[in-house]
């Protein structure tokens, strides 16, 4: 089983590396110069970034089209992304070259200005979200099947090892924390957990029907932070709030200057920002260290000889197989401090009042 699990371990990685230098490759082709200079700002930034279609393995030049929906001067306008793909305009849209709208759809108008529209797109993180919701109901329904068909037998595979970590999460993280109020809370919390960690690994791989970098982008760990927030503050107890407007401390130091009040106030909201901003850095790194050193390939290739790039290549792919294994741990590990900081945040806004008079 051990050897299994290895051997499973270093096929995905070199998959991904392969991935990641056919990434690469591609994008020095698209980002070099007349010169042959290589664009590690472009490249970095167009593989963190969104899209409005899906990169075909094997070729920089096509995509998988998705729909593009926007809503312009004339009403609303929904058709599929390869049709303004290569710079071309279509029914009066295109893809932005622009330094103000850059990669991004604009009506061309009448006087040749470019005007924003309203955009609900599928984009390529939009479709990534979608993929990683689905791969998560799916894993939790093939769980939920097994146990109705076979009782308390403990399942194999992949199963059991999603069985592993979905006890790990809930008996050893979950349940001490909250204690009684665990079933309450374990269905936001877990699906919190299988979702991040889906996205995570999802965005590792660079094609289909990974690549998206999900977690890298700072607008989706706003809404998981959000949602966190939404429900802490919901849940809030009477205790909770009296601590935050009323907390225990001298007088001194809640009239007439609210300084502990406010304090805690602006705890409320430095809590999620945490999450947010913890998740979306460690990933978003992450990401962008592994592109810089695959990259660092197609540098040294072009600027010097290919004595010199032949021996980058060997530290190079030797770094990035270590910085790859180390992203799977991340990956793990940054789902479940998303999950265990929830868990500990809601805990705290549901404090009864025998709890806090113990104290």
């Amino acid at each position: 089983m051990k050897s299994k699990i290895i051997t499973a371990v270093v096929a995905l990685v070199i998959v991904l590396l392969m991935g990641m230098g056919y990434k690469s490759a591609a994008d020095h082709r698209a980002h070099s110069g007349t010169d042959g200079s290589f664009n590690v700002k472009e490249t970095i930034f167009e593989h963190l970034g969104d899209t409005y279609g899906w990169e075909v393995p094997f070729n920089h030049d096509k995509s998988i089209p998705l729909p593009v929906i926007v809503w312009g001067k004339d009403g609303l306008h929904c058709f599929m992304s390869n049709r303004i793909s290569g710079g071309e305009t279509y029914d009066g849209f295109k893809i932005s070259t622009s330094e103000q709208y850059h990669g991004k759809v604009v009506q061309v108008l009448d006087d040749g200005t470019e005007y924003r529209p309203w955009d609900f797109s599928i984009t390529k993180n939009v479709a990534g979200l979608f993929i990683s919701a689905a791969i998560v109901v799916l894993m939790m329904m093939s769980l939920k099947r097994w146990y109705v068909r076979s009782g308390m037998k403990a399942p194999r595979g992949f199963k059991g090892a999603l069985e592993l970590v979905f006890d790990f999460v809930y008996t050893d993280t979950i349940r001490p924390i909250m204690g009684k109020h665990a079933p309450k809370y374990a269905p936001y919390l877990l699906t919190a957990f299988f979702f991040i960690l889906t996205m995570n690994l999802l965005g590792l791989v660079v094609i289909f029907p990974g690549g998206a970098n999900l977690t890298g982008n700072i607008a989706v760990t706003f809404v998981l932070a959000l949602l966190t927030f939404i429900i802490t503050n919901l849940s809030g107890t009477r205790e909770y709030w009296k601590e935050i407007f009323w907390p225990d401390v001298p007088l001194m130091l809640k009239c007439p200057a609210p300084i502990m009040p406010l304090v805690e106030v602006l705890g409320l909201f430095t809590k999620p920002m945490a999450l947010m901003i913890r998740l979306f850095a460690n990933m978003m790194s992450g990401h962008m260290v592994v592109i810089v050193l695959v990259s660092l390939i197609f540098i040294f290739t072009t600027q010097f000889s290919v004595g010199v790039g032949s021996v980058t290549t060997i530290f190079s792919m030797a770094f990035s197989l270590f910085m790859l294994m180390l992203d799977i741990l991340i990956s793990f590990i940054q789902a479940y401090v998303f999950t265990l900081l929830s868990t500990i945040f809601i805990s705290m806004a549901i404090v009864e009042p025998h709890a806090h008079e113990a104290k």
